[in-house]
């Protein structure tokens, strides 16, 4: 598949993803992203935002992929029963928060627990080693719950603008090779 026969649905996080952030400027550079917008991006509302990804696939005129980055990926896991059966076709998971930490904002904490039943379609998790919102252990136990395929980033913070990833070239190539493992 390539990213023109598919939407690719950008789920961004907390207080969503900046200008400089590799979610931003992927929807920038790619004419099939469309960013899930929420109604308040300082407030996620654990019912709300999974409600507003689920009607943005069933609005898509094309396969989805869905893009999501740190609380974007909880949001994607409980629209998942939501979602019409075989329109997503796959998703490209990056830094997911662990929402089982005691320490995590009360902001993000009400999207916890982390659900833990397997995606219906194929996944790649990204997970840094350095990740402050979730050990690299955690996230090793997310794929094996979610049926990912896991990629170790290494040392990459919370892989964000922040981190130093604005223009993530090998986040790209992940997820071409995501793409091209997709019918």
């Amino acid at each position: 598949m390539r990213s023109t026969d598919a939407t690719l649905l950008i789920v961004p996080g907390w207080q969503g993803s900046g200008p400089d952030h590799w979610q931003s400027r992927w929807e920038r550079s790619l004419s099939s992203a469309r960013r899930v917008e929420q109604a308040n991006w300082d407030r996620p509302d654990r019912e709300d935002w999974p409600r507003r990804l689920a009607a943005a696939v069933a609005a898509a005129d094309k396969p989805v992929v869905v893009v999501a980055h740190s609380l974007g990926v909880p949001t994607l896991l409980h629209a998942a029963p939501l979602l019409p059966v075989g329109k997503v076709r796959g998703a490209f998971l990056v830094a997911p928060p662990d929402l089982d930490v005691a320490e995590l904002d009360p902001m993000v904490a009400n999207f916890g627990p982390m659900p833990t039943a397997p995606l219906p379609f194929p996944s790649v998790l990204v997970a840094s080693r350095t990740d402050p919102y979730c050990s690299y252990a955690r996230a090793e136990g997310f794929a094996l719950d979610w049926g990912s395929a896991l990629v170790d980033a290494g040392d990459a913070g919370h892989i964000n603008a922040d981190a130093g990833y604005g223009p993530w070239p090998e986040g790209s190539m992940r997820l071409l090779g995501l793409l091209q493992s997709l019918k």
